[in-house]
């Protein structure tokens, strides 16, 4: 069973920037992708980016240029660096393992609140 922890979350105004980390434990796989996902109040939850195993990534057009994903597999980690931050950012964001084949998320975080003042 692999448990994901995500932390740095907090409120921030527009424009600034902040850092999310996700820590996982258990046994986990380096071949499977990682995501981070966001839900705002009353949205549904969307993938906003995702690491694969080669180090390429992929981003949601709403967050281009201003997110970034990494990861450190030897600390079992991974890290959403976010800039330019917007009121429209304003969500819980969660840290996932997603499965190679199927894509879809099989552990996830309990979730950070991001909250942007504008």
């Amino acid at each position: 069973q692999v448990r994901l922890v995500e932390s740095g979350g907090g409120s921030v105004q527009a424009g600034d920037s902040l850092r999310l980390s996700c820590k996982a434990s258990g046994d986990l796989s380096s071949i499977d992708p990682w995501g981070w996902y966001r839900q705002a109040a009353n949205k549904q939850r969307e993938l906003v980016a995702a690491i694969f195993e080669d180090g390429a990534t992929n981003y949601a057009d709403s967050v281009k240029g201003r997110f970034t994903i990494s990861r450190d597999n030897g600390n079992k980690a991974l890290y959403l660096s976010m800039e330019s931050l917007k009121s429209e950012d304003t969500a819980v964001y969660y840290c996932a393992k997603i499965g190679l084949y199927g894509l879809e998320p099989y552990s996830w975080g309990q979730g950070t609140q991001v909250t942007v003042s504008s």
